[in-house]
């Protein structure tokens, strides 16, 4: 694919997940090394701290970066889905929301030992969650799809919650697609773990220095193709999630609870501050 094509498909969501966005803004810089495409690529979704985070490393030295980078990304995910797969107990019920590349691979890598149910919400507008239950069900992984207003019902039985995360910023907030923290508060009213699944390329750095990350606003043709008077169509694509709701994160280095995790990302990549 060229550049314009790339572009085009993350700003669609046509590419999907923050790890898949990082991992095709890297394969489109390459094929254009200017500055005008590195300013093109880190305005085309807003709340993509990852996205940003690989180009500013991939900026530094192309060539090499860029070999460092796919590769690391390889052996981070098998960590953390080796990680994440030790949470999910034999015969247990998983809760997750929208689609998130860490958790399906979690949850693959724990199906090759254990069975378990998974029950997940279809994720408006975009219906993100039915891709989720595709991508399981492929891999054997029995799936319960919910409409979202049936995330409660869906949550009831659950032994554990599973979300992956777009952002993180310096105060412990979770940026993750809408929803997300309404389930959070379901989960932890029910004394259900809920747990964090990314790659620490998600800290949002620029929220060290006051920067506040932005919510997405998808167009609204996306929910109700409607002109009248007096509707507003409101299309959030995320929400941040209160620290406190979080049980822990689950990243390529293990698992800490928020504070623990920022603090392990300035230790191990000072080059990305």
């Amino acid at each position: 694919m060229n550049f314009r094509k790339i572009a085009g498909d993350i700003k669609s969501l046509k590419i999907q997940g923050a790890t898949n966005v990082a991992i095709w803004a890297v394969r489109a810089y390459m094929l254009s090394f200017s500055n005008s495409s590195y300013r093109k690529l880190i305005s085309l979704r807003p709340t993509e701290p990852f996205l940003r985070n690989a180009l500013k490393f991939v900026r530094k030295n192309p060539n090499k970066n860029s070999k460092i980078f796919f590769k690391k990304i390889k052996t981070d995910m098998e960590k953390i889905s080796k990680y994440g797969a030790a949470k999910v107990q034999k015969n247990s019920i998983v809760f997750t929301h929208c689609h998130a590349t860490t958790v399906i691979n979690i949850l693959k890598e724990a199906r090759k030992k254990k069975n378990f149910v998974v029950h997940n919400t279809e994720t408006r507008p975009r219906y993100q969650g039915r891709r989720t239950a595709i991508e399981l069900a492929k891999n054997k992984i029995h799936v319960e799809h919910y409409v979202d207003s049936a995330g409660r019902v869906a949550l009831k039985k659950a032994n554990l919650m599973l979300i992956g995360a777009d952002a993180i910023t310096s105060e412990g907030k979770v940026v993750n697609k809408i929803g997300s923290e309404m389930f959070c508060e379901i989960a932890k009213k029910r004394n259900i773990p809920v747990y964090v699944c990314t790659h620490s390329w998600k800290f949002d750095v620029d929220t060290i220095k006051g920067f506040e990350e932005k919510i997405e606003q998808r167009s609204k043709q996306e929910v109700w193709d409607i002109d009248k008077p007096y509707i507003n169509v409101r299309n959030p694509a995320f929400e941040f999630i209160n620290p406190e709701l979080i049980t822990g994160v689950i990243c390529e280095f293990g698992t800490y609870n928020v504070k623990g995790f920022i603090r392990e990302v300035k230790k191990r990549y000072p080059e990305l501050f």
